[in-house]
């Protein structure tokens, strides 16, 4: 592990691949933790040092937005250069998720219409994240707000072709879009992330995978994209479990004209389930093209809780 880059004391590895290492690290000026990620090569060639700077890039587009970690430097570092990111202290949103039970479904929607909001400003600078999981969604305790990171993947191409080779697919094969397997014979744009961010939301209610593959066999990932099911979520909360499923399994769509259309519709579904306080879904029914959904509200007011039954509906497949 590396001690020291100009201006750094690096004091924790929090993560190494074959492509990049970050590193945690406070900045000497100020003592302030910063991460500090590189490439994972003393001489990288040419198109190892393009796709990084790809990264940083992408990184300064989205540098006002307040959901994507903030880049405070871009330094000289040997023979390449190393991305200074604003250090989110709380860790994982999923490690956050799994310590607050008492109000798991409450922070589970708080969350989600941030991550709404953070990809519907993404998609409009025109940027494709293309790796959305649990682990690239942090969270901050003291402000309660989440953070996406990792762009190292990200495209800003509106249209792109996947290769069919299972050997170069990009991301994280449980989180793949189905157009990203490149069997779909269509591009990948901005909707491949809601693909990705319905098997992340699976993950962060069940704790578990929509599909029980092995992480480590690429054309099984690629049929269970393609072509499966996901299995039925279960959770703790069996009241709210219909109006989640009907969210989860809209994001996963196969064809992404069938997935919402913006993030904004995401969120506007999010809204009315938790709408005017919060919602706990007594029933789910299919009625007109239309998920109707019965709630009980709870609301308070001059300190007593007032509990009203109030429905309210899902358009069955919104075109937002």
């Amino acid at each position: 592990m590396l001690s020291h880059i100009s201006g750094y004391r690096i004091t924790e590895t929090l993560h190494s691949s074959t492509k990049s290492i970050v590193y945690l690290a406070a900045r000497d000026s100020d003592d302030v933790p910063v991460v500090i990620k590189t490439l994972n090569e003393a001489y990288p060639n040419h198109q190892q040092i393009a796709r990084f700077l790809h990264e940083v890039d992408i990184h300064k587009k989205l540098d006002n937005i307040q959901g994507v970690a903030s880049v405070y430097n871009v330094e000289n570092h040997g023979h390449q250069q190393a991305l200074v990111l604003e250090y989110i202290s709380g860790g994982e949103l999923a490690k956050q998720l799994n310590q607050t039970a008492d109000y798991f479904i409450e922070l589970f929607f708080k969350s989600a219409i941030q991550i709404a909001d953070a990809l519907s400003a993404i998609h409009q600078q025109g940027i494709i994240h293309k790796d959305i999981k649990p682990k690239n969604i942090l969270w901050q305790p003291h402000l309660e707000t989440i953070k996406i990171i990792d762009f190292g993947i990200a495209s800003e191409s509106v249209n792109e072709k996947q290769s069919q080779n299972s050997l170069f697919l990009t991301g994280s094969l449980p989180f793949l879009s189905p157009e990203q397997t490149g069997r779909m014979n269509r591009s990948v744009d901005y909707r491949s992330d809601f693909y990705s961010l319905g098997v992340t939301f699976y993950k962060l209610l069940s704790g578990e995978l929509p599909f029980d593959v092995s992480e480590n066999d690429p054309m099984a990932w690629v049929h269970c994209h393609i072509a499966r099911t996901p299995k039925p979520l279960m959770i703790k909360e069996p009241a709210i479990t219909p109006a989640l499923s009907a969210i989860i399994n809209k994001l996963m769509a196969k064809n992404a004209e069938d997935r919402y259309q913006s993030a904004l519709g995401l969120k506007m579904t999010c809204n009315t389930v938790t709408a005017n306080g919060t919602a706990r879904v007594l029933s789910v029914r299919l009625s007109q093209g239309r998920w109707m959904l019965s709630t009980a509200l709870t609301f308070r007011k001059n300190s007593m809780v007032v509990n009203r039954n109030s429905p309210c509906c899902l358009r069955r497949l919104p075109k937002w």
